[in-house]
């Protein structure tokens, strides 16, 4: 006769080891909850981490940058914008003039990378999204003013409350033999300080923002520019507007995504995230091994009742699916425990900040944190995986004792 599943089980799945082997169940299940909630938790930061990369540079990067394919400026023509701007979704396109400076304030010196651009920078940049103190846009009333990453501020020591004192630029000219006048080998001009911007650190040690302007006169492009920003309309796939204006701009420029520029950071942290997330599957791997014990040690301890099954009729495949079954239980229970407490402690943490930085200069607070589906979905395929295999020879090896076990 063919027993039925639940009455098979609990046939044999008692005695005197049972409270032994619950024990090890238990324990088994502890450790892929936390395996579990600790995979989440560390795939969920890093997913916050690169959320949070790609805002703050989406604040300083537009969100196609054009260059020329060959040099560090090119003649500029306003049939390109006409032409980018004619493209479906794109809202902006700002001229750009970028260089290393000399920048004196009061007494103090240093390098910066000078970035000069026009009006459409002022309407779509997200640069206005991180001002710290000051004033936007560049432009006001007709005056031309600088925006100065916070790092060079700290630098120069800085104050905006100062009216007296202009932020001086220098520039070397392309001067020819003969010159010994000092004052005619480079260009200076002076602009007055408009507004502090604080992003990254890299942005916000380098960087000065001033109308293009500006930047003509001081390097003397003439009509030479070194780049040129676009900026889409949400809606619009960056992807899609990228290959429209390579097709109009031809070989001679190179089209980039602003993601694009931080390609290498980015792959960094999907590798990372990714040996994350293979010594996570490891450490539960290394748990199920108990599951495997228990289930070993209960095949061991019940050959003779399922000897007695076989004999009354059970089929192998009833066997091996009755460990398979508890197999499953004790590693989707912990599953199950760890995925709900995963999730709901970075939900939390998403909704208050309760873990912080650590750090009083951190960008932010407390640690970002952000669900991804995929996530979720790989985890569970990963203990899928691994329960079946910690399974499988205790349970193969439970449907094969009747042909080596008789009766006693």
């Amino acid at each position: 006769m063919n027993f039925p599943f639940f009455i098979a089980r609990k046939y044999f799945l008692s005695g005197k080891k049972k409270n032994f082997i619950n024990v090890i169940s238990i324990i088994s299940m502890i450790v892929v909850a936390i395996g579990t909630m600790s995979l989440i938790l560390s795939l969920s930061v890093f997913n916050g981490l690169e959320g949070l990369l790609r805002s703050m540079y989406g604040n300083f990067d537009p969100d196609i940058v054009i260059t020329p394919t060959a040099g560090k400026s090119f003649e500029f023509d306003s049939s390109y914008v006409k032409k980018i701007k004619s493209i479906e979704g794109v809202v902006g396109v700002s001229e750009v003039i970028e260089d290393n400076v000399l920048v004196e304030y009061k007494e103090a010196q240093r390098l910066v990378r000078m970035k000069g651009v026009n009006r459409d920078f002022d309407q779509y940049s997200g640069i206005k999204n991180v001002m710290v103190s000051g004033s936007f846009p560049l432009v006001r009333d007709s005056i031309g003013y600088a925006l100065i990453g916070r790092g060079v501020q700290y630098d120069l020591s800085l104050s905006l409350r100062n009216d007296f004192y202009t932020l001086q630029m220098y520039y070397p000219k392309d001067i020819g033999p003969g010159v010994i006048n000092p004052s005619k080998m480079y260009n200076l001009l002076n602009i007055i300080p408009g507004g502090i911007f604080a992003i990254e650190k890299y942005y916000d040690d380098n960087y000065v923002f001033v109308p293009i302007e500006f930047a003509k006169e001081l390097l003397e492009y003439g009509n030479k520019i070194s780049s040129m920003d676009v900026y889409l309309a949400q809606e619009k796939d960056a992807k899609t507007a990228k290959t429209d204006i390579q097709e109009i701009l031809g070989s001679s420029f190179q089209v980039k995504l602003g993601e694009e520029l931080h390609s290498d950071l980015y792959k960094v942290l999907k590798i990372e995230k990714l040996f994350v997330f293979l010594i996570l599957v490891a450490i539960i791997g290394i748990a199920s091994i108990n599951i495997f014990f228990s289930l070993t040690m209960l095949v061991i301890e019940k050959k003779k009742d399922i000897s007695i099954l076989f004999a009354q009729g059970a089929q192998p495949k009833l066997i091996r699916n009755i460990f398979l079954y508890e197999g499953c239980i004790v590693a989707f229970s912990g599953a199950l425990i760890g995925l709900i407490l995963g999730i709901g402690i970075s939900l939390v943490q998403q909704e208050f900040g309760l873990i912080g930085m650590g750090m009083g200069s951190a960008v932010i607070n407390s640690y970002p944190v952000k669900i991804e589906v995929l996530d979720v979905a790989l985890a569970i395929l990963a203990i899928i995986i691994i329960t079946i295999i910690a399974s499988i020879q205790p349970a193969i090896k439970a449907s094969r004792s009747f042909s080596t076990h008789t009766l006693q």
